[in-house]
């Protein structure tokens, strides 16, 4: 039941009722599984191309670089990094005092090796009068721990990703968001040398971003030879959803209705707003120091360069479809590039007329299209590159989570666990139509796609619902190409020791 409280309270967010009622539908009949057709392999939807080839892509993308297109960098970077302090978070509250976990242990025999080591050890100066050695000497180690996490100290454990020390240099340490400015200029500048870098922030931080943005950005634009155009966005409070109880009815806080950040799927509105010919996409924490960088500038291009070769045939297919000028070979021809090089196919093809066939290569010709890295698969959580059923009985490529999959299904479980490769977030998306004009990128989301979660507000259980993931749902109806990069270009910190690791010292 809306109440009238209720409305004004949708009128601020720019929540109509009508999805009001749609997100509380879902509560009620949850989201349907998607049906696989396989696991997408190099044998079946990956591409692998060989050194010739791979000079080839590396080629398209200078070329097109070169030309008078804008190129964006895309970082999604408004998480904190609380989950990267978990297990810190922990040794404050437990009963004993001295590192006793394989991980506290660690940390700490380690501490010297962080690139925030200096900042932690002023901090803990400041709080105790002590440096960080001097703490751990005496045993202290809470101490040390409180200066890194706390407000009082570096606030660690509340700030994003995006704006903590990762890496050492001779010259200072670097935040991601600065490895991601170098990263812009190695392969997003182009011949006009702009660096077009976009981060999407929280409201909270975004004046944390900005200042470190004005103080860091033109030494790496006089380092780099570019001009920096940064830029961020926040999520939007229209892509907020309501939480449910238990009942699914509308949970209500002190009065209010509850309302739930949309999860990253709710960027595609963010995506959608950009001014673009092509867009990088890689999240905020897979960054390395630049004696690394290699493989990841190479393999970017070459996602970039396999983008553009295709939607250059794209385009011009399309333009031959729309002039009326084809023969039936010539439609084959086109069918046969859209099986074999987005792996889209429908069985119902073979029975339609060429009237017919041609509407239907047209839609599916006419759509954003990202080309995305995948790498061979070591246990890591998270999704993978399948082939999957639509709606209208085509099979594409899609990246799906376990969500998604009925894990109770022997044989979808099976695809899912021998799976070859796994999902980085490594992608390079084409945003504009054949025509030029920008495409409406929320009109290609799967909106039968969300994922809901449970969780609590003042120690009553809710349900969260979050949007089709940027990635999954958001980009369900895109043509998308699978293309093998080796495991160097997926360097994510997940936990604070992660750092440790040689790809981060």
């Amino acid at each position: 039941m809306i109440t009238p409280q209720d409305k004004e309270q949708l009128a601020q967010k720019g929540i109509s009722e009508a999805q009001i009622a749609a997100q509380l539908d879902c509560f009620k009949t949850g989201f349907p599984y998607l049906e696989l057709s396989a696991a997408a392999s190099v044998e079946k939807g990956i591409v692998k191309p060989d050194a010739e080839a791979e000079n080839a892509f590396l080629a398209a993308w200078e070329d097109y670089a070169n030309a008078d297109k804008t190129i964006v960098k895309f970082v999604p970077a408004s998480g904190a990094a609380s989950r990267m302090f978990k297990d810190l978070f922990e040794f404050l509250e437990a009963a004993y005092n001295e590192p006793t976990t394989a991980f506290e242990r660690t940390f700490f025999e380690n501490l010297t090796s962080f690139a925030f080591y200096a900042d932690l050890s002023a901090a803990c100066e400041k709080q105790t009068g002590k440096t960080a050695a001097q703490l751990v000497q005496e045993g202290n180690y809470k101490a040390v721990v409180a200066a890194l996490l706390t407000a009082e100290g570096l606030n660690y454990g509340s700030l994003p990703k995006g704006l903590l020390k990762f890496h050492s240099y001779e010259e200072g340490a670097r935040t991601p968001l600065e490895e991601h400015l170098v990263e812009g200029a190695l392969y997003a500048a182009g011949k006009s040398r702009r660096a077009n870098v976009h981060f999407t922030v929280s409201p909270e931080h975004r004046l944390f971003f900005e200042a470190l943005v004005n103080e860091k950005a033109k030494a790496y634009a006089g380092k780099y030879d570019v001009i920096y155009n940064v830029s961020f966005s926040e999520q939007k409070q229209s892509t907020d959803t309501v939480a449910a109880d238990m009942n699914n009815e509308p949970f209500r806080d002190k009065g209010k209705l509850l309302f739930r950040p949309g999860g990253h799927g709710a960027l595609i509105e963010n995506l959608n707003d950009l001014d673009a010919d092509v867009v990088f996409i890689k999240n905020i924490d897979n960054v390395v120091p630049d004696r690394l960088k290699d493989d990841t500038v190479r393999y970017k291009k070459l996602l970039a360069g396999v983008l553009v070769s295709l939607q250059k045939q794209a385009f011009d297919y399309l333009e031959l479809l729309d002039s009326g000028q084809y023969t039936h070979e010539q439609i084959l021809e086109v069918l046969h590039f859209l099986q074999k090089k987005f792996f889209c196919k429908n069985p119902e093809t073979k029975n339609l007329e060429d009237a017919e066939l041609v509407i239907y290569l047209r839609n599916k010709l006419n759509r954003p299209m990202r080309v995305c890295g995948m790498v061979p698969n070591v246990g890591e959580p998270g999704g993978g590159p399948f082939l999957a059923y639509n709606p209208d009985g085509t099979v594409s490529l899609q990246i799906l989570e376990s969500s998604q999959i009925d894990m109770n299904d022997p044989a979808k479980k099976e695809m899912f666990v021998k799976g070859t490769h796994f999902n980085p977030v490594d992608l390079v998306c084409a945003v504009r139509d054949y025509k030029g004009h920008k495409f409406d990128l929320t009109a290609f989301v799967d909106k039968a796609t969300g994922f809901i979660s449970y969780k609590s507000k003042n120690g009553k259980e809710l349900k969260a619902l979050e949007l089709p993931g940027l990635w999954n749902g958001a980009m369900s109806d895109w043509n998308t190409v699978f293309v093998e990069v080796p495991l160097s270009t997926f360097n994510p910190v997940k936990t604070v020791n992660d750092l440790l690791r040689d790809q981060h010292q």
